[in-house]
């Protein structure tokens, strides 16, 4: 086996890296049921993820490119699951 100084990403993609922060933040959440992301719909939360993406972005993306990608992972992400009945 290989032993290296350098370690692996711990995200693969700046969509996976946003969808993180966005969880982290407390932007949006996980159906318990049925695995689905669902947006809270937090001024707050999504202002937090906007902020760290814009101060810490991954390594060789700018911070607006950053914040791009958090915002393109909102708008892709319902307030609702898709596989929940409707009440």
């Amino acid at each position: 086996m290989l032993m290296t100084e350098q370690r692996r990403p711990a995200f693969r993609t700046l969509r996976g890296w946003a969808i993180n922060v966005l969880n982290e933040a407390g932007a949006i959440r996980e159906c318990e049921e049925h695995g689905w992301m669902q947006d809270r719909a937090d001024p707050h939360a999504r202002e937090r993820a906007f902020d760290f993406a814009r101060q810490d972005p991954p390594a060789g993306v700018s911070p607006d490119a950053a914040a791009a990608e958090v915002r393109d992972v909102l708008n892709s992400i319902g307030d609702t699951c898709p596989d929940c009945p409707i009440d």
